[in-house]
């Protein structure tokens, strides 16, 4: 008679180990990854465009831009909005339906956010537990989204200024919303580097993005 096997997951939680929910559904690493793509899109096409008609004293390099010219790059960053807005919405729907933005990024405190970097500069903030968000990564995702949000509104602006009127002057006008799109452009690239250093630094993070466990 053959015994099954026991793993150390499943006397701790008392479930065999197909029994133990992933630490990411297959939903949100689907829209993880759509968007990590978007984003990609969208960040290098819209280097091309900057460099059409740049609003700082600097360009950037033509090899780590996309779309070889002004009009092809337009066509990629349009191409890749949709991507990133519709994406968006299906994770901004299924994490508020399910409850899980309620219960991945909350609460906050700033108490708790300052002894949690404290902890991260030192070295001492933990990742035993997977499923759980600590309090600077709950505010640097609440963050990000937000930026994302901006982002797209400042983008809607410099695409059809005319139809968005009221949001046009909301932005401070059209020259506004271009340095505000490129703000929140800065932002998200920063934010980029941060995340893939972490998933770097902690490789298991990556693996439960990947595999779901």
């Amino acid at each position: 008679m053959n015994a099954e096997p026991i793993t150390a997951g499943s006397v701790r939680t008392g479930k065999a180990a197909g029994d133990v929910p992933p630490v990411h559904p297959l939903w949100l690493r689907l829209t993880h990854w759509l968007n990590a793509l978007a984003v990609v899109l969208m960040v290098m096409s819209g280097w091309r465009i900057y460099n059409a008609s740049p609003l700082f004293d600097f360009r950037f390099p033509d090899e780590i831009t996309l779309g070889g010219w002004l009009a092809s790059a337009i066509l990629w960053h349009f191409a890749a909005m949709w991507l990133l807005v519709v994406n968006g919405l299906i994770y901004l729907s299924i994490n508020t339906a399910s409850g899980r933005l309620w219960h991945r990024f909350f609460p906050l405190s700033p108490r708790g956010f300052v002894a949690d970097l404290k902890a991260a500069f030192h070295g001492r903030l933990s990742h035993a537990d997977p499923r759980r968000y600590n309090t600077v990564q709950r505010a640097a995702y609440l963050l990000v989204i937000l930026d994302l949000v901006l982002l797209v509104l400042s983008g809607l602006v410099l695409w059809k200024s005319v139809q968005f009127p009221l949001l046009r002057e909301l932005m401070g006008g059209y020259e506004a919303a271009r340095y505000v799109h490129f703000v929140t452009m800065a932002a998200l690239v920063g934010f980029v580097v941060i995340h893939v250093a972490m998933a770097l630094l902690v490789p298991r993070s990556l693996l439960h993005m990947i595999r779901g466990r």
